[in-house]
């Protein structure tokens, strides 16, 4: 079974927390509401990887680790076999220019399709939406 290092980023801004959706999703049910999340590439520090992939989903610049949350794992059976181990950081964002919704598109390496992303603030008091688990640290922000 697969192990793969992952990151989750609690972007928290007066008290509400930056989510997206699938902007092209014809199967919202499949992912539904997320935060900024990915994969640890291979002699990437999490702390690194959490601000790459923000950065990337978002296309915010100017993004800080306030801290580090803790690891939680994340079965993903029967789905794919792996048993994905998370790593929860919250992060906040400088600057006044910030919207209140958009649409930002990641293109990873370039091979494939841009994945179009539609992020709005959420208050935390709502984060119980958050798909698969990710909102599973989330009370840690009041700690």
């Amino acid at each position: 079974m697969e192990r793969p290092q992952k990151v989750m980023a609690y972007i928290v801004r007066e008290d509400r927390l930056l989510v997206f959706v699938h902007a092209d999703d014809e199967q919202f049910d499949q992912s539904g509401v997320q935060v900024p999340a990915g994969t640890v590439r291979y002699g990437e520090l999490p702390e690194q990887a959490v601000l790459r992939e923000a950065s990337e989903e978002t296309g915010l610049h100017g993004l800080r680790i306030e801290r580090y949350l803790g690891a939680a794992e994340w079965d993903m059976r029967p789905y794919a076999d792996a048993v994905h181990v998370r790593h929860f950081f919250q992060l906040s964002v400088e600057g006044a220019e910030v919207p209140e919704r958009w649409i930002a598109e990641e293109h990873g390496d370039g091979t494939n399709k841009p994945i179009r992303f539609e992020l709005y603030w959420l208050p935390l008091a709502q984060g119980h939406v958050l798909a698969a688990g990710q909102s599973s640290l989330l009370g840690r922000l009041f700690d």
